[in-house]
């Protein structure tokens, strides 16, 4: 009896402990300006230590006063912020990182360690707090591997504010308070002095593509959108399969992780003192570049370039891993990870899903009425198209890249590489027409192959941004998690 009055006790109090942590008073804890905590994160697939770098104080903070605990249960890592004398938790943020991508590696599986920089923004605290930041493990739970108490009067914490004369900053739209709006700073890369002009064109070209998207269309008025430009020695970015490296302000390069089409960059504090120019809670890179390819990691950045024939569509996917955590629905194209997602383990990310308990799936309530789950499809004439198309891509690049490296000539490499943009294109029409053509178009269910897996991950329909090439929409789950995110930063 005893056991079970306790119990019933820890129940009673666990809702009320959630709601006590829900309304924090940010003027008890914060000053409104931001904590940049800067780190090294080192280690390989089997451990993982960090190490602090440095501390700074910077401009307001941007995010929202009122929803200061992170709820959404996704990304692998959280930075937790806990007031040192009561112990309260005041903050949290889940994320994803460069180093939790290369623990999955090939490299990382052979034991060889790697050191990234991360930073992790918070609000300015007024008093000591306890910094700790969680790592998941192989069934997705929860477990800190470091604590650090930082105190806010510390004589080392850098307060220099932004000072680069080069850089000029561009309000493209305003809606108001960024502490009540999603501020959104797209960073210049590989745009020289004399290309400022087409850097401010290009900001206006994707800010309108930006807008002209659900929700995003619907919820233009909760954005703020910010360019900010600091010119590049030289135009372009790296792209070390061609032997080709440019002097750029970010270092972004292609062949992130060993991936032909990854674009990353892993000069983190470059990419930081650059956005902090603006109020920001989501960066963009936009690489001032013809090839395809780009990368988005949640709560981290994302990037793309801006000349290539699906860069709308690149533009926009990633912003959907990086801002709202939606996972990659696809499975059928090269990828630099191994086993990225556990067999028997459910994803945290909201649009994809490991079906253990088909009864309670993730996104039941969208669901289309009577729909079976799993939901069979027209799978094994999909797979022929894409692997099919998968090959002859892959071959073209390897082509490309390796004319490239023995200096072929310019007009020789630019019939190839328009070869591939028609393979793309015709394939992307293919692919498109043969599902539109499904009894299951438009409806919500369980469709087997997501999350880099054609075996144990379901997505909720056909197609999506975040399955496929093209000028299509987000599906029905993708959109209201990007809402849900939207209305985070902005209530």
């Amino acid at each position: 009896m005893k056991c079970f009055y306790f119990l019933s006790f820890i129940f009673l109090f666990i809702p009320l402990l959630v709601n006590a942590q829900e309304g924090i008073n940010f003027d008890d804890y914060f000053l409104d300006k931001t904590m940049r905590v800067d780190y090294f994160h080192i280690g390989d697939s089997g451990s993982e230590i960090v190490t602090l770098d440095r501390i700074y104080q910077q401009g307001i903070w941007a995010g929202s006063r009122k929803n200061l605990i992170d709820n959404f249960n996704n990304g692998k890592y959280y930075v937790k912020v806990y007031d040192q004398a009561s112990g309260r938790l005041i903050f949290s943020r889940g994320f994803d990182s460069y180093f939790g991508e290369y623990k999955t590696s090939e490299e990382a599986l052979k034991g060889i360690k790697r050191t990234y920089q991360e930073s992790a923004l918070i609000p300015y605290p007024k008093a000591r707090i306890r910094f700790s930041v969680e790592v998941r493990n192989r069934k997705n739970e929860l477990n800190p591997f470091f604590e650090q108490v930082i105190d806010p009067a510390d004589w080392t914490i850098l307060r220099e504010e932004p000072k680069d004369k080069s850089v000029k900053v561009v309000r493209q739209v305003y809606s108001g308070d960024p502490h009540k709006k999603v501020d959104v700073v797209v960073l210049a890369e590989g745009y020289t002095a004399r290309e400022e002009k087409k850097f401010r064109n290009d900001l206006k070209k994707f800010s309108d593509i930006f807008f002209n998207k659900e929700p995003y269309k619907t919820h233009k008025n909760d954005f703020n959108f910010y360019g900010v430009f600091k010119p590049s020695e030289e135009s372009g970015c790296d792209e070390p399969d061609h032997l080709s490296f440019k002097n750029t302000a970010l270092n972004a390069t292609f062949y992130s992780l060993g991936s032909e089409r990854y674009l990353l960059t892993e000069d983190n504090k470059s990419m930081r003192d650059l956005a902090a120019h603006v109020p920001y809670d989501a960066i963009y890179i936009m690489v001032n570049h013809k090839r395809y390819g780009g990368g988005g990691i949640y709560n981290l950045f994302c990037t793309f370039t801006s000349d290539n024939q699906w860069h709308e569509y690149v533009f926009l996917h990633e912003f959907g891993h990086s801002f709202a955590g939606l996972a990659d629905e696809y499975y059928t194209s090269d990828v630099a990870y191994n086993e990225f997602y556990p067999q028997g383990v459910e994803p945290v990310e909201p649009n994809i899903t490991a079906l253990l308990n088909p009864d309670s799936l993730k996104w039941k309530s969208l669901a289309t009425p009577g729909i079976e789950i799993p939901t069979p499809w027209e799978k094994p004439g999909y797979d022929s198209l894409d692997l099919s198309y998968q090959k002859v891509r892959r071959e073209l690049n390897i082509k490309i890249a390796q004319m490239k490296r023995e200096g072929a000539p310019e007009k020789e490499v630019s019939r190839v590489e328009e070869e591939a943009d028609k393979l793309s294109k015709l394939s992307a029409e293919k692919t498109d027409k043969y599902l539109q053509e499904s009894k299951y178009w438009g409806k919500v269910g369980a469709f087997e192959g997501a999350g880099y897996a054609s075996k144990g991950l379901y997505r909720s329909m056909l197609d999506c941004l975040m399955f496929s090439k093209g000028n299509k929409p987000f599906c029905a789950v993708c959109n209201e998690a990007v809402i849900k995110v939207i209305k985070h930063y902005t209530e």
